[in-house]
């Protein structure tokens, strides 16, 4: 099974769902949802997941998974019956993310150093949404060290998770090379329930190594992917063609379509380059278009720069 990662300020449901329509991706996690010290109306779930509205799905079919960030367990559970309503695939608990501004606020990773409460969150959960709504978790091995990362994830599994993704770094390390997939293996032989790993997997050799080093046949991929959209259909179907540049191009033009239709016009250029940014590290020929569209600021001229160009050059070029 290859998942796709959550990813605040990226991968967002635009971008999911054209990596989706690639292949290869058997399910999605969400941006996180904070929840502090109150019930959220069901559009604000709605918003961060528009997929609720079509069966908790991607245009492609592939199922989306909720994800909550909070350290309040009776708030947390409160919130997640509320989103258990909406009929997601699943409802996914961050101990996880590693920004200082969400840690400051006690959430993400900085809770791996209270695994009582991390059991706390899930049990509290678990109780409060219908046993045919999968609860899952993804961690850390650690905030500032991985010494407390077996009672964590015990504490996890123990309250009634079905699933537990793990990302092979600590808060500490954040997203640094490399990550740590042996340090997952006691993780995964400790626990009766799936581990995927996660971290660093940006090519198909990656993959391999990562399952090799963790036990885990279950990977989650994230920037890898974003990188190279072709990723998981590779590591699935090792027969497949690589995506070339030609077949990608009409996928940049869908993602662009729905970012004009759903980003504000001051931030619709940015989100095409943060992109292209990525992109250039598989295509030569994102790094051409890159170089050329980074100072252009304005949607139109970026839009004609980049997609007027699809059936000439660009195209011939792939």
């Amino acid at each position: 099974m290859l998942l796709l990662a959550p990813m605040e300020g990226l991968l967002d449901h635009i971008l999911r769902d054209v990596l989706t329509q690639v292949g290869g991706i058997d399910r999605c996690v969400s941006e996180f949802i904070r929840i502090t010290d109150q019930l959220l109306p069901a559009r604000v779930f709605t918003r961060i997941v528009p997929e609720l509205r079509q069966g908790s799905r991607t245009a492609a079919g592939v199922p989306v998974r909720a994800q909550l960030l909070g350290s309040d367990p009776v708030c947390l559970a409160e919130n997640a019956a509320r989103l258990a309503s909406l009929a997601p695939e699943g409802i996914d608990l961050n101990f996880g993310c590693p920004a200082k501004c969400v840690n400051r606020h006690r959430g993400g990773a900085v809770l791996l150093d209270e695994p009582e409460l991390i059991h706390q969150i899930v049990a509290a959960v678990r109780r409060a949404v219908p046993a045919h709504i999968p609860v899952s978790a993804k961690m850390r091995l650690g905030y500032e060290c991985e010494s407390r990362s077996l009672d964590c994830a015990q504490a996890i599994a123990s309250a009634g998770a079905s699933e537990l993704v793990v990302h092979g770094r600590t808060k500490a390390q954040g997203y640094k090379p490399p990550a740590f997939w042996d340090r997952i293996a006691p993780l995964r032989a400790a626990l009766d329930i799936p581990v995927v790993a996660n971290g660093e997997i940006w090519t198909v050799e990656d993959a391999q190594r990562a399952r090799a080093e963790s036990g885990c046949e279950h990977l989650m991929l994230g920037r890898g992917m974003v990188a190279d959209p072709g990723l998981a259909l590779a590591i699935a179907r090792p027969e497949a063609p690589p995506l070339a540049w030609a077949a990608l191009l009409p996928l940049m033009q869908r993602f662009w379509a729905q970012v004009r239709q759903h980003v504000a016009p001051r931030h619709q250029a940015g989100r095409l380059k943060q992109w292209l940014h990525y992109l250039r590290r598989r295509y030569p020929e994102a790094e051409e278009a890159y170089q050329r569209l980074r100072t252009v600021n304005d949607p139109q001229q970026l839009e004609l720069a980049l997609f007027g160009a699809a059936e000439s050059d660009w195209a011939r070029a792939a």
